[in-house]
């Protein structure tokens, strides 16, 4: 495994982030694993030497820090991983058990903390952008997470770039502890971050640590349609347009054929290419997916493939950010 600076934070994270939304309760989702399933995945990536695990408070209203919480514990040094939690949506049915809120985040923190076993994440994100709470609540409270130590850094995720550079503004203005990346969509699949966010974080310094750089295994080569998750998935269907995206993922084949690798291997290769990726966040329900993430910080490709890989893809409607 290879490691890298954080955005411009001298924290190292793997080139790969292990996204726990796969591990919690089938109750929740369908396809999610339960506790016994998911232990040996996680296990195997801290044998890989992933360090970067990212979750959130709503995966599986909890379970999913509570596993991921329980295979740190077993199985690696809490002090040389790094979690990464969220806060947003709701948790329960109280009107103040949702949002961002100094309400609900200074109950959300503690909530996570106790769930994952440990004094302090690493990094704490806000899951979604809350248009109902004023934003200089919001980041104050964030700054007191930080201040008495339950976070070391702040993070964002999904959103317009116009919010992310409010956010940034006012919390150079006031002294608050800073974002220092920014987890959103973004694959061969689904470029149109590159219009404005890219652009951003990049002259601001920010990490981008990308959700779905497989646009829900599409790109590793599983079939659009045939998989339990597709069925119950809503964004996998705004994701995959195959009259537009077959070009795309014939282009990552031909790749792969050259490089004798598999599709996935490709496509993430493709995308710690960019600038200012610092690591992906990869889902993984078999072992062989983590393999494959794991020999993907090995492969090299060459500018002229870049280019093939890139010039199929076309302009498409933003997702919204809910």
């Amino acid at each position: 495994m290879q490691y890298v600076n954080l955005g411009t934070t001298g924290l190292k994270v793997s080139k790969i982030c292990l996204g726990c939304m796969t591990y919690g309760s089938s109750k929740w989702r369908p396809w999610v694993l339960e506790d016994d399933a998911s232990q040996p995945l996680l296990r195997k990536a801290i044998d890989l030497g992933i360090n970067f695990f990212d979750t959130a408070n709503a995966y599986s209203a909890g379970v999913s820090e509570e596993i991921l919480g329980r295979a740190i514990k077993q199985h690696g040094d809490r002090h040389s991983k790094v979690i990464a939690t969220k806060v947003f949506f709701p948790m329960s049915s109280d009107p103040n058990g949702m949002g961002l809120s100094r309400k609900h985040i200074m109950q959300a923190i503690d909530a996570s903390l106790k769930r994952l076993q440990t004094d302090y994440v690493d990094l704490y994100q806000i899951h979604r952008f809350d248009p109902r709470t004023p934003l200089e609540e919001t980041l104050e409270a964030l700054n007191d997470v930080v201040r008495a130590g339950k976070a070391l850094y702040l993070g964002a995720s999904s959103m317009h770039a116009w919010q992310f550079m409010k956010a940034l503004s006012i919390q150079d203005r006031h002294g608050y502890a800073r974002f220092v990346s920014m987890q959103n969509q973004y694959s061969l699949l689904y470029r149109e971050e590159e219009r404005e966010m890219i652009p951003l974080c990049r002259q601001e310094g920010v990490g981008v640590i990308p959700w779905s750089p497989l646009a829900r295994g599409i790109l590793a080569g599983s079939k659009a349609a045939g998989t339990r998750r597709a069925q119950t998935d809503e964004i996998m269907a705004q994701i995959f347009k195959p009259e537009t995206d077959q070009p795309i993922l014939d282009a990552v084949n031909a790749a792969a054929r050259a490089h004798n690798t598999g599709p996935a291997q490709v496509a993430l290769a493709w995308i710690l290419s960019k600038n200012p990726v610092s690591a992906p966040i990869i889902g993984a329900s078999k072992s062989a997916q983590l393999d494959d993430a794991a020999a993907a910080v090995e492969v090299r490709l060459s500018n002229e493939e870049i280019s093939q890989l890139e010039a199929p893809y076309r302009a498409r409607k933003p997702i919204a950010f809910r």
